[in-house]
């Protein structure tokens, strides 16, 4: 008998499994049955740690639910990856199920063979002849992001110091900023629930509320790329002196190959000062002299590993690139990321 594999991308699985059954009875008036799976501890600990487990049948096939706890969409080559990986052990098809995907990696999904169940909006399974496409919700996003200096400071608890108590007047000089402008990435940081602020004589004390794994994740929604811009300019030896970024520096923590013209990170102060005392001329990327400067909203310099920008940031600056071996290499740099 065929048998199934979910996948499902939510943190609560029962509601998630709810969802499921109420939209598969919706569209095609069938109904899935849900029960616990023990088998999880024979899988590789990438699929162990990442996904939770359920049996179901649907339409008469047996299916395993796999549940993705983490909130974060993946790349389409990823879940084909753990696709792949299922498969060398179950012997299933398989069967990817998440709570929103967007219409780009709906695309990819196809391209990459998955098939696919977004409850309540799309289903794509061509095992059982069916392809219902549906109208695509767009994905709201009501999370405000951070202030650069509010995110400088959780770089620098998931950097340097996750554990210790923070306060303004010592976090001021250390990272650039104001007493009064590290006060008020406290009351963010406060008000989007990932730390703690308490008073200590006539000192505010900030402490994060879990370990760095934990705020990462927390935080991710509120963090947005430090690139407030991109250019290109004829390669000087200013600039050369530079953090690398971008590109050139994903290839120096990952198997990427580097790209053609090395790609520099300023701050926007660093940039100006260039630019006025320098004869920067911008060039287009195609000119064999070509160096790319990103200018960042907050220096780069701060959390530099080796010439090269902090891997978090790096991760920030190009997250939103869709280039298949870019998600590759940024997933190879974050999984040897130790936290």
């Amino acid at each position: 008998m065929l048998s199934c594999i979910f996948i499902v991308a939510e943190p609560q699985v029962q509601p998630e499994l709810q969802e499921l059954e109420r939209y598969v009875h919706d569209a095609l008036g069938a109904k899935v049955k849900t029960a616990p799976w023990r088998g999880a501890g024979n899988l590789p600990p990438v699929l162990r740690e990442r996904y939770k487990f359920a049996q179901a049948e649907l339409l008469g096939l047996h299916a395993l639910l796999v549940i993705d706890s983490n909130p974060e969409e993946q790349p389409p080559a990823t879940v084909r990856k753990h696709m792949d990986m299922l498969q060398a052990r179950q012997q299933a098809d398989l069967i990817y199920v998440r709570a929103q995907v967007t219409a780009y990696n709906r695309k990819r999904l196809i391209e990459q063979k998955v098939q696919f169940i977004v409850p309540g909006n799309q289903m794509y399974l061509p095992m059982l002849a069916i392809d219902l496409r549906e109208h695509f919700r767009r994905i709201r996003k009501e999370t405000p992001t951070f202030s650069p200096s509010t995110q400088v400071v959780v770089l620098h608890a998931l950097l340097r110091d996750a554990g210790h108590v923070l306060i303004p007047a010592e976090m001021a000089p250390r990272l650039g900023y104001s007493a009064m402008t590290m006060t008020r990435a406290f009351d963010e940081l406060e008000t989007a629930n990932l730390a703690e602020v308490t008073v200590r004589g006539r000192e505010r004390c900030l402490h994060f509320i879990g370990g760095r794994k934990e705020l990462w994740g927390n935080a991710l929604p509120f963090l947005r790329s430090p690139v407030s811009k991109r250019l290109f300019i004829r390669r000087t030896k200013e600039a050369e002196g530079a953090i690398r970024a971008g590109l050139t520096a994903l290839a120096h923590f990952s198997m990427l190959a580097p790209p053609e013209y090395t790609i520099y990170a300023l701050s926007r102060e660093d940039w100006k000062v260039l630019r006025q005392r320098h004869k920067t001329i911008e060039v287009p990327a195609q000119d064999p002299d070509a160096s790319e400067i990103e200018v960042w909203w907050y220096p780069p310099a701060l959390f530099a590993e080796d010439g090269n920008v902090d891997r978090l940031s790096l991760y920030l600056s190009l997250k939103e690139d869709r280039d298949e071996r870019t998600e590759t290499a940024l997933e190879e740099m974050m999984e040897k990321f130790k936290w």
